[in-house]
Formats: structure tokens, C-alpha cells, sequence
């Protein structure tokens, strides 16, 4: 996964779902169970509608979880701007620069 693709946040579909419960297995498909072709594994049988459904909540679950780590990564001030805080300010003066992003988006379940 890119950088960029990593800051997008995306809906999951059906081929995430096929790539979590069956790695190493190929197949093609558009965005739906029924569109599901030519499905090739040694070691996995074709996951049934339900299991794709459910994996597919699964994964959506984890991507929605870690929101606060895509919107921090494109307010942390850049490394450069980060050792110049540190050089002039201090650790202190960088920490604070860094909780001020961290308290704009807390870590889900993370008592400010």
C-alpha cells in the first residue's frame, strides 16, 4: 500500500475481503459476491456470501478504527519542521507540537 493510498480512507470491497480469507488464491470479480470468476485455490474453498459479508464488516471496522492515524498524518508538522521545533525549542517545544495534533484526533478509546 502507498503512502497516498493509506491517507485515503476507502470502502471495502469484495476483493479485500477475498485477499484477507484466502491468500495465494485468484480470481476476478467487480464489486459483488455474484460477480465472482474464475476462483483458483489450493488451500481455500470460495468463501460463501455471508463469510465475504462478514470479513468485508471486519476489515471496514479496523480501516474506520484507524481514521485518527490518516487525518494525524497529514497535520504532523514535516520531519524538517519537526528537528528545526526540536533544535530551537527544545524536546519540550516539539512534544507540545505533536500533542496538538494528537489532541485534535485522540486515539479512539484514549483518555485526553
Amino acid at each position: 500500500m502507498t503512502y497516498q493510498n493509506y491517507l485515503r480512507k476507502r470502502q471495502i470491497e469484495v476483493s479485500d475481503a477475498l485477499i484477507s480469507l484466502c491468500p495465494n488464491s485468484s480470481w476476478s470479480v467487480d464489486d459483488t459476491y455474484e460477480s465472482i470468476e474464475n476462483y483458483w485455490s489450493e488451500d481455500y474453498p470460495l468463501p460463501t456470501k455471508k463469510e465475504i459479508e462478514d470479513e468485508m464488516e471486519r476489515l471496514q471496522k479496523i480501516s474506520d478504527d484507524l481514521e485518527y492515524q490518516r487525518l494525524r498524518l497529514k497535520e504532523y508538522p514535516s520531519i524538517h519542521d519537526q528537528l528545526d521545533v526540536l533544535y530551537h525549542q527544545g524536546y519540550d517545544g516539539w512534544k507540545a507540537s505533536i500533542d496538538e495534533v494528537k489532541n485534535k484526533y485522540p486515539k479512539p478509546g484514549e483518555d485526553l
